[in-house]
């Protein structure tokens, strides 16, 4: 099927996009192209091959969530520039009315 240049021009109007000559002329195969390999694919698809999302299989690559001490409150604290009722002290981004 082939792409016409009127198709391409038809899609950069649909598409707002100015388009000029050239580039129109420039399109219409590269558009052929592309359709024509998504042809090929969908041949290749057969009905006993179910979809994937992947390529390859994929596991799950995190370590499990288990709760673990950390630091005491007041070893974070201490390289902290301001800290106020055991937490970091921020200069205020909001104003209070918000």
């Amino acid at each position: 099927m082939a792409i016409t240049r009127d198709e391409v021009a038809n899609l950069a109007r649909l598409s707002r996009m100015s388009l000029s000559s050239a580039e129109l002329d420039a399109l219409a195969p590269q558009l052929e192209a592309i359709i024509g390999a998504v042809a090929r694919v969908s041949e290749v698809a057969a009905a006993d091959i179910p979809p994937t999302s992947h390529a390859v299989p994929l596991t799950n690559v995190f370590r499990a969530d288990v709760t673990r001490p950390s630091l005491p409150v007041a070893d974070v604290l201490a390289g902290a520039p301001a800290a106020e009722d055991g937490r970091f002290r921020v200069p205020r981004i909001l104003d209070p009315e918000e």
